[in-house]
């Protein structure tokens, strides 16, 4: 005779370390990480190179990266609530605070439009302008990349179906939210202070 474990009580979801995609986002964050780094590198690398830096423009205006440094850290709040809601099973707090998530992600998306505009180079000018352009337009599609994967939950959360994983789902966007956010701080002090001390 056979023997055979029951696992059907067993929930079909889990948070943290228990579940796999926490270990697929922190892989993500690992290796995107590294990109980031050998960005920053390569930038400090190229201003040691130059005798001017910026080349051939001035700084870039501190007014829109500052006021998206602000919205995104302000941005953690929300992003806290729904994972904290997410991980309580709480279906409507969850909605919603994804939802001001999302808000959040879109305003700063429309802000890094200026952004772009008040760096004052182009991306094929020179070094300088190819190097801050590749920063921020990384950083840009991780945005991206995590504002529609907000709005696909937000938008599965109000439609269904509603499985206990879209829970979990929430919980690991968060963490991603996380990196977005921490991962900028380092690229706003490169692009937006570093031409400021040559």
């Amino acid at each position: 005779m056979r023997r055979a474990l029951d696992i059907s009580a067993l929930p079909s979801y889990a948070f943290g370390h228990r579940s796999l995609m926490w270990w697929g986002t922190w892989g993500l964050i690992a290796i995107e990480g590294t990109l980031f780094a050998l960005t920053v590198a390569s930038y400090f690398f190229l201003r040691s190179q130059s005798d001017a830096w910026p080349i051939t423009a001035p700084p870039p205006a501190l007014l829109w990266g500052s006021a998206n440094t602000v919205l995104l850290l302000v941005s953690t709040l929300p992003n806290h609530l729904a994972k904290r809601a997410s991980e309580r099973s709480e279906l409507v707090r969850t909605r919603w605070w994804l939802m001001a998530c999302l808000l959040c992600a879109l305003v700063f998306l429309v802000l890094r439009v200026f952004e772009f505009r008040s760096l004052y180079t182009r991306w094929d000018s020179d070094a300088y302008g190819s190097i801050v352009w590749t920063l921020l337009g990384l950083h840009t599609v991780h945005l991206i990349t995590d504002t529609y994967d907000t709005a696909v939950l937000t938008l599965l959360l109000f439609t269904g179906p509603m499985e206990g994983q879209r829970f979990s789902d929430v919980s690991e966007n968060a963490l991603y939210w996380y990196f977005v956010v921490l991962s900028w701080l380092p690229i706003y002090a490169v692009i937006y202070w570093a031409p400021r001390f040559h």
